[in-house]
């Protein structure tokens, strides 16, 4: 598993937003299509913790983004 993370540590470095975008836009693609396997008594279910899930995720990727944005051009 260590191998695999250091994997994707190295390869992030050589990445553009335009690559994570498009592994934004597959996982997206990928949920949706997990999405609509949920039979329709678990949806709701399924859908809080899809909430919860990004959630989670967002608050801290912003908190580190967001002194990025606020920087001032030299």
């Amino acid at each position: 598993m260590k191998k695999l993370f250091d994997a994707a540590d190295s390869f992030l470095q050589v990445c553009t937003w335009r690559d994570l975008a498009l592994v934004k836009v597959c996982l997206c693609a990928m949920g949706v299509l997990m999405g609509l396997a949920v039979p329709g008594r678990k949806r709701r279910k399924a859908a809080w913790a899809a909430s919860l899930a990004f959630v989670a995720a967002y608050i801290p990727l912003m908190l580190r983004f967001l002194p990025f944005l606020m920087e001032e051009e030299c």
